[in-house]
């Protein structure tokens, strides 16, 4: 007996399979400029929380080794006492020598250098080349940093903008003299209703 010709055996016909492969197509399409602006604005939130932590961590070792520590941008290669640059892509954490003492920089008082702005493309703007934070963990003054840069303690806050190509906004640190480190969005202002807005 002959079995009756089942339709559901059937494969996609050439027009079907066109069809389908332009409707991905042009999903494709919709969606690979979304995921290129998410991508930069990750690239952008992953350096600027990297900054907040160095930051934080300068505070730390001010606090654990009882002497000045200081956080400095540099474009040159992060290591003892290289150039600052405030619009440095690099970064690093040096413990000073004690103030008003004839004592030399030396290798363990290189804490950490990091590289990760230049390596993700992103700039950082607006902050100063070097901060110092006594071992309260307070921002201090200091002219005698050996750096090449003096730490300039601010009235209120330093704030350091991240940006890069390809990104809708952008995000900023901002470090306060007493202490206090935050991210924060620039393009808010902190209130109630924006808590995750920056200080004017």
């Amino acid at each position: 007996m002959l079995r009756p010709h089942c339709a559901s055996r059937r494969g996609f016909s050439l027009i079907e399979l066109m069809v389908i492969i332009a409707v991905m197509s042009i999903l494709t399409l919709v969606a690979v400029p979304n995921l290129s602006t998410w991508l930069a604005n990750n690239r952008v939130r992953t350096v600027a929380e990297a900054l907040q932590n160095a930051l934080r961590q300068a505070q730390v070792e001010a606090i654990k080794r009882s002497r000045q520590t200081s956080f400095v941008l540099t474009a040159a290669s992060p290591a003892l006492s290289a150039t600052p640059s405030s619009s440095g892509p690099n970064w690093y954490i040096q413990s000073l020598p004690l103030t008003g003492s004839s004592e030399a920089a030396s290798s363990t008082d290189f804490v950490r250098g990091e590289t990760l702005a230049r390596q993700y493309s992103v700039s950082i703007s607006g902050g100063n080349a070097a901060l110092c934070f006594n071992s309260a963990g307070r921002l201090v003054s200091n002219t005698a940093t050996g750096l090449g840069a003096s730490c300039t303690a601010p009235a209120d806050s330093v704030t350091y903008t991240l940006t890069t190509t390809g990104a809708d906004r952008k995000l900023a640190v901002q470090v306060y003299a007493g202490g206090k480190v935050r991210m924060c969005d620039p393009q808010k202002t902190l209130s109630v209703s924006n808590p995750d807005g920056c200080t004017t």
